[in-house]
């Protein structure tokens, strides 16, 4: 039976605060057919003043609708480099899911901030965008996050066996995928934040290429047990959370002074592996596949240690599975977008906590 295209694409720019993940996808079937692929890295100023944001600062309201513009603005370049790439017009476009750029993720007080002007990037793409994914999980009670399980749910389910997506971005979180249950999935601590803020505050890298610096030092086990003291980490799932808890003060808050700096960096390795370890062995027990995905899936350091920590569990990368783990979550956003423009629900209560599924997004007419 031949379907016709259903033609998407996806934007994702995530906790890491390095560029747009961009996809041009068919989603007619089952299994998403990835069409074509684009990244385009954020300038200095851009992921500067992105950082800044996090935190109240001077005129903070103006500088993040500015910010928000320029978003945008790097948005519609993706997409057009994107669909010129794939020889593609923007009329066949149903829409474009857009995650945006989170500033603020606070569900204990009932609302989550990401920003990119979704009608703006409808206005110079002509194509509809769905944004704002999160706000009504969290309306509905729930965290708004970790929103990709319910794709990893969708698409990356195995009958038989028992499987855990990782996704190692700025924050880690996982997809507990066992056989004949329900699926669920959390946040479950920092993945890249703190390794790349630290190399760039000593290397003037913005990340530890394959874990080699990290590799270069030791982990300080006072260090690590001050770390994994933090009260997130001992939460019951569901939870999420991102640079308003996990940021550079946060980690200066644990250093005591004369730390070599490649230990601490080791040290932050080990604090990424031992809390997705930790997790998987109290949530997602009998587990016998383990998939990594994001930019964590490169550090080689970190991927052997995790293999150490849970012995017994293959651990690979989602292109095992013929998926490019490197753009999983810009998939999932268009498919996230595909699901509001069919109404519908794309949240998980059992993961984000939420009183009852929900149709997520907010859609902005071409």
């Amino acid at each position: 039976m031949q379907h016709p295209p259903e033609l998407y694409v996806g934007l994702m720019s995530g906790t890491s605060l390095d560029g747009v993940d961009a996809v041009f996808a068919d989603l007619s079937r089952a299994q998403p057919k990835l069409l074509a692929k684009h990244y385009l890295p954020f300038d200095d100023a851009l992921r500067n003043e992105l950082l800044a944001l996090h935190q109240p600062g001077h005129n903070e309201l103006h500088r993040t609708q500015l910010a928000g513009n320029q978003l945008a603005r790097l948005y519609a370049a993706a997409v057009n480099t994107l669909l010129n790439t794939a020889n593609s017009p923007g009329a066949k476009i149903k829409a474009i899911g857009c995650h945006g750029q989170t500033i603020r993720h606070r569900p204990e007080h009932g609302y989550t901030l990401q920003i990119g002007n979704a009608a703006l990037l409808a206005e110079l793409t002509g194509i509809a965008v769905v944004s704002d994914f999160r706000s009504r999980d969290i309306a509905a009670g729930g965290q708004g996050a970790p929103l990709v399980p319910a794709f990893h749910d969708k698409v990356m389910r195995h009958p038989d066996s028992h499987r855990v997506i990782v996704n190692i971005g700025g924050i880690s979180n996982l997809t507990n995928l066992p056989p004949n249950a329900s699926t669920s999935g959390f946040d479950c601590g920092p993945g890249n934040l703190l390794m790349d803020a630290w190399c760039m505050q000593h290397l003037g890298r913005p990340y530890d290429d394959s874990g080699i610096w990290a590799a270069s030092g030791k982990a300080l086990p006072a260090l690590l047990e001050r770390m994994l003291d933090e009260p997130f980490f001992a939460l019951p799932p569901p939870k999420s959370s991102g640079r308003d808890l996990f940021d550079m003060a946060w980690l200066r808050g644990k250093l005591q002074g004369g730390e070599l700096a490649e230990d601490v960096q080791a040290t932050l390795l080990e604090l990424t592996c031992r809390s997705i370890a930790q997790a998987i062995r109290q949530h997602c027990a009998g587990a016998t596949e383990i998939y990594l995905c994001g930019g964590g899936a490169h550090n080689q350091t970190l991927h052997r240690r995790l293999a150490a920590l849970l012995p017994g569990s293959g651990v690979q990368t989602t292109d095992a599975l013929g998926v490019d783990g490197d753009y999983l979550e810009a998939i999932a956003f268009a498919w996230l977008a595909q699901q509001t423009l069919h109404g519908k629900p794309a949240s998980l209560p059992l993961v984000t906590g939420a009183r009852h599924p929900c149709i997520l997004g907010a859609i902005y007419p071409a």
